[in-house]
């Protein structure tokens, strides 16, 4: 065999190997020659080139979204903590170029085909794609390039915003027009990641009361009502990401009450008996303290990027402390920036410095 050959057949190897261990623990959700495994209405969903295709026509419109909606045997298929990845190609089949679809995962089953839940949205244009949007509910949990806290307030629903994965913009343009692009959905508790083509285009924690913040439900494929379009889905892929644990970001794990084991604020340290007498306690992105003698509220911003990781605070009257911080399971330390001074580069305060630094342990 001649050396080329014998190297290339080598390649070729270590890339399959190389793919498999990519793809280990992920099960395929189509078989690439027929509807096996999937439910939804047959006017509107068939296999057209080896692809999932759901097309709207002016003979067959559709009337409201509806869904194809994943099988186990003889019930919905229900996902809980997973990693999905599947292609998506998605065109317009009219003069204003509108064809719009999603990715329902954690969804209610409405009937007829009609679902409703979180939806990693697709669009032809150049607003939605990489989306949460929440069909049915609550609307859109996080804009493209957003990192999104989505609460309740007063009984209502609120989404703040604590961070950027970059403009808009620039992450559509990673995205082809009318061609296949990867999508990949990836939900553990209540976070919520998407990426199109290996891009991140959202993340978000749903910290919604009553129920809202879903924990489990069904998978789906959306087709949209509409002018006549055409959306198509292949290699769709999912793994069970329940059986191990996940990692928690750093604003799961500064949730809850910490107490102060050192603070030192221009040089100076506080005794045990002043320490014993803190209290913070963070819910989301807002936070509070308390003492004997007085107590305040304010919210936060962490940015994860940055070394050392940053946060800013701002307090219920509207000062703001930039501040360094690093969080584990029960540590906490930060060093922040008071009267207008600089931020912090490191975890000390010296006299004169115009910086706290704290360390907390949890309760």
């Amino acid at each position: 065999m001649k050396t080329s050959i014998a190297l290339g057949l080598v390649f070729v190897s270590v890339c399959a190997v190389s793919a498999n261990a990519q793809e280990n623990g992920f099960k395929s959700l189509f078989n690439g020659r027929d509807l096996a495994g999937w439910a939804g209405r047959p006017e509107h969903w068939s296999i057209e080139d080896g692809a999932i295709t759901g097309r709207t026509t002016r003979e067959h419109p559709a009337k409201g979204n509806n869904f194809l909606i994943a099988r186990d045997g003889d019930a919905n298929l229900v996902v809980s903590d997973f990693e999905l990845r599947l292609s998506y190609r998605i065109v317009p089949n009219n003069d204003k170029g509108f064809a719009n679809s999603g990715i329902q995962y954690r969804s209610k089953d409405f009937g007829n085909f009609v679902v409703g839940g979180y939806q990693a949205d697709m669009e032809a244009g150049k607003t939605y794609s990489g989306i949460l949007y929440e069909e049915r509910m609550d609307g859109i949990l996080a804009q493209r390039g957003q990192k999104t806290v989505v609460k309740t307030v007063d009984g209502k629903t609120r989404v703040e915003v604590v961070g950027s994965l970059g403009r808009s913009e620039d992450i559509q343009a990673k995205i082809k027009d009318k061609d296949w692009n990867d999508y990949v959905v990836i939900a553990r508790g209540n976070h919520f990641q998407h990426f199109i083509n290996g891009v991140q285009t959202v993340d978000v924690v749903d910290e919604r009361e009553g129920g809202k913040a879903v924990k489990s439900g069904i998978l789906a494929l959306q087709l949209h009502a509409g002018d006549p379009m055409t959306v198509q889905f292949r290699d769709i892929r999912l793994k069970n990401l329940s059986g191990g644990p996940a990692k928690r970001s750093d604003l799961d794990l500064l949730q809850g009450e910490w107490r102060p084991t050192e603070l030192v604020a221009n040089g100076k340290a506080l005794d045990d008996d002043a320490l014993a007498d803190i209290k913070v306690t963070f819910k989301g992105t807002d936070y509070t303290y308390e003492t004997k003698k007085n107590s305040g509220q304010g919210s936060f911003k962490l940015d994860t990027e940055t070394n050392p990781k940053r946060m800013e605070v701002r307090d219920s009257e509207g000062r703001e402390y930039p501040a360094i911080y690093e969080v584990t399971e029960d540590s906490f330390k930060a060093c922040y920036a008071v009267n207008g001074a600089a931020r912090p580069s490191e975890f000390k305060s010296t006299e004169g410095s115009d910086h706290v630094y704290a360390v907390y342990k949890r309760k």
